[in-house]
């Protein structure tokens, strides 16, 4: 019997409805000696690159899906042999292989959108970086403000009274600030042309001992603020570093390979309309090779604000993002399953596996290594424009 490969199978990889969802992504084209834009259609991975060179500018049409679904051109390979290719250990660096999905776009990200998180976040704080301190700190936490606070809206009136209360309580926190005051927390999770794919590593630094993924559906906005796609992704964070200063998020967030994004964006359409994304529920497994495994699920109904207005809150008159932006939607994971000792939680190991899944839009994987160690990112800006002029395609 042969055995699965790490990275998962086609099925898991792409949406459950494949056949009918209008699928966008990039590759790496050894022919060009750069990236392309390519569509996914019954298996097939089409290059479209000789009409839209950046998948930005796929995503800036009017209407995305409509154009995409009557597009055609040169076939790349079958979607089956690029994803192995991608995973592969022995990469074939003259065939294709996968990209994240986005090119041009801002890469970010909401935080403390879910209650679980924000607690989570609290106890970061409280604990400063030290996960032996978590457990107590959890537990006298949730015997003082509980955990259901999922229907508490944001700036309401509400919002403003249970602040009122845990200011008097000595338990206020500039997590609980941005959990449930009016303005959300959105930070910039990487550069532009920095973000990873499936079937390749994920990176935390060597020096971080708490650490986990952020499994999360990220959406695809244009530079006008509508959001035209999702796709998911794991905003990989270092809880030791964000705990010790929240002044320490770039660190915490920023780092090589920290931001994974695909396989693929969906593109909204009749099928699948933006108003589904609030039904949808994203599916995380870690497999160590320590044998040790986590389950866990984040239900987007459960979000303390809606989708849309964190993208109003992103891009408006107050702040434009001239080649749209990505913008990971936050997580209700919580990494409290105990792995190496009592009461110390979960953090990561070298060579975890990581899947993050929504039947809708398939699953995303990648294997666990030392940020200084995954593959650098050399290819910036400056690269894109040379290998498009280059090809005559700008």
């Amino acid at each position: 019997m042969s055995k699965e490969p790490w990275f998962g199978t086609v099925a898991e990889a792409l949406p459950a409805d494949a056949d009918d969802s209008v699928l966008i992504g990039r590759i790496w084209d050894p022919s060009v000696d750069g990236p392309s834009p390519v569509i996914v259609r019954d298996g097939e991975v089409i290059d479209v690159s000789h009409r839209f060179p950046t998948v930005r500018d796929i995503c800036e049409l009017p209407d995305p899906a409509v154009t995409v679904a009557g597009l055609d051109g040169p076939r790349v390979g079958g979607f089956a042999e690029i994803l192995a290719n991608t995973g592969s250990t022995n990469r074939d660096r003259a065939r294709p292989w996968l990209l994240a999905p986005v090119d041009l776009q801002a890469l970010k990200a909401a935080g403390v959108t879910f209650p679980v998180s924000m607690i989570e976040r609290v106890i970061e704080e409280r604990a400063r970086g030290d996960l032996t301190l978590a457990a107590d700190i959890r537990r006298r936490i949730l015997a003082d403000i509980g955990a259901d606070l999922h229907s508490l809206v944001p700036g309401s009136v509400e919002a403003e009274r249970l602040k009122t209360l845990l200011v008097a309580e000595g338990i206020w926190s500039q997590y609980l600030e941005v959990g449930i005051g009016p303005d959300a927390e959105i930070f910039t999770k990487g550069q532009i042309l920095s973000a990873v794919g499936t079937a390749v590593q994920v990176g935390v630094l060597a020096a971080s001992t708490w650490n986990n993924p952020e499994p999360e559906i990220a959406l695809i906005a244009q530079s006008s603020g509508r959001i035209v796609g999702a796709t998911l992704g794991n905003d990989v964070n270092l809880r030791d570093v964000e705990g010790r200063s929240a002044l320490l998020l770039p660190l915490a967030k920023d780092n090589n390979a920290s931001c994974a994004l695909g396989p693929l964006i969906r593109l909204f359409d009749q099928r699948f309309p933006l108003s589904q994304l609030r039904e949808l529920e994203v599916g995380l497994q870690v497999h160590g090779v320590d044998d040790f495994h986590l389950a866990a699920t984040s239900e987007m109904a459960r979000m303390s604000r809606d989708p849309a207005a964190l993208v109003r809150q992103l891009i408006g008159p107050h702040h434009q993002y001239p080649d749209g932006a990505v913008l990971m939607l936050g997580t209700m994971f919580a990494p409290t399953q105990d792995r190496t000792r009592p009461g110390e939680g979960f953090t990561h190991k070298v060579d975890d596996v990581v899947r993050i899944s929504c039947p809708a839009l398939g699953t995303l994987v990648n294997r666990v290594q030392h940020a200084e160690q995954c593959e650098p990112w050399q290819f910036g800006v400056r690269d894109l424009m040379s290998n498009l002029a280059r090809r005559r395609l700008l």
